[in-house]
């Protein structure tokens, strides 16, 4: 696991933060395609498919992609639809995570324990 500096971070934040919100574009376009996806995979025993499914399979392809990235990078996604992440830190002698998601400035201003989640974010 890559441990990040809160520096390490906020340098990496305009880097990503494209790539997030293509990541939230993709993952609503996902979700809009979700009901039309359902109705091929119940014809699909007839031969049946889906208009756009070519769409269906580019969005996922597009997901898979950026999310690859951050895992490359060492980032851990939490939301792809708001674009909530989190990088691995060091904090007191413990990992931590440094909490950051699209809307907020491009810098971190919250960390939380690893087991608490989005709802125990703290101020850095």
């Amino acid at each position: 696991m890559k441990l990040f500096t809160v520096s390490e971070a906020n340098d990496l934040i305009p880097v990503f933060r494209p790539r997030l919100e293509r990541l939230a574009r993709l993952y609503s376009r996902l979700q809009d395609l979700g009901e039309s996806a359902r109705a091929a995979a119940a014809a699909s025993e007839s031969g049946g498919g889906m208009p756009g499914g070519t769409a269906y399979v580019q969005t996922i392809y597009g997901i898979s992609e950026v999310v690859a990235e951050l895992s490359d990078a060492g980032i851990q996604i939490k939301d792809h639809g708001r674009g909530l992440i989190d990088f691995p830190s060091m904090r007191e002698g413990r990992i931590v995570l440094l909490c950051w998601q699209l809307g907020e400035r491009d810098e971190i201003e919250f960390w939380h324990e690893t087991e608490a989640g989005f709802a125990g974010r703290q101020p850095l």
